[in-house]
């Protein structure tokens, strides 16, 4: 069951569409978050890591910390990364996992859904898909994956009991959660709740 969310759904979703496909169709303009190698560079991600990822994935990034600082999925497991963007956690992980593993990025932007998937394509790897969704309904069979990865994105998700209900959903028993967010550690008052121009900026 939903919880009540104090700010307009459909338009905050909206927004952080607009706001992202910016990103994904000028990765190069000027945004209020880092962006790109420059971003990945200053998160501490490793150059030899990024080296086989094409362009169109490392430009577009727009995480807010090394989701991997944890550590990268075994051989043979499988990832979901929620709000997988242009795709960089996600072909990380593709590469981690290996011919026997499998990767599942979900985002709710079609522009970094086609940067992505151009992106798969180019590296040439098929044990990554994407599909468009979102982190309170993934598009995802229960108990898939082994790891959920997700890198500055559940901040902005209004429902966060129902997006913690489909992580709990789509992960196996003994399964982890590798995230990588913002988080304040104080309550937030109901009216900046209501701001959608605060959620995304």
């Amino acid at each position: 069951m939903a919880a009540e969310t104090p700010v307009d759904v459909s338009r905050l979703r909206s927004e952080i569409r607009i706001k992202y496909s910016e990103v994904a169709e000028r990765p190069d303009a000027e945004h209020h978050f880092h962006t790109g190698r420059k971003a990945l560079d200053h998160l501490g991600y490793d150059p030899e890591t990024l080296a086989p990822l094409p362009a169109d994935a490392v430009d577009a990034f727009a995480g807010v910390a090394h989701v991997f600082g944890f550590g990268l999925p075994a051989k043979g497991e499988n990832v979901v990364d929620i709000g997988s963007g242009s795709g960089t956690d996600a072909l990380i992980a593709a590469h981690a996992v290996g011919d026997t593993g499998g990767v599942i990025g979900v985002d709710m932007n079609d522009a970094m859904l086609q940067r992505a998937q151009g992106a798969a394509a180019d590296a040439g790897l098929d044990n990554v898909e994407f599909r468009s969704g979102v982190a309170e309904e993934l598009p995802v069979p229960g108990e898939w994956a082994d790891v959920v990865i997700s890198n500055g994105v559940l901040n902005l998700v209004p429902d966060k009991l129902a997006a913690y209900q489909e992580i709990f959903r789509v992960t196996r028993p003994g399964g982890r959660l590798q995230v990588s967010d913002i988080c304040v550690d104080h309550a937030v008052p109901d009216e900046a709740k209501q701001d959608v121009d605060l959620w995304t900026a």
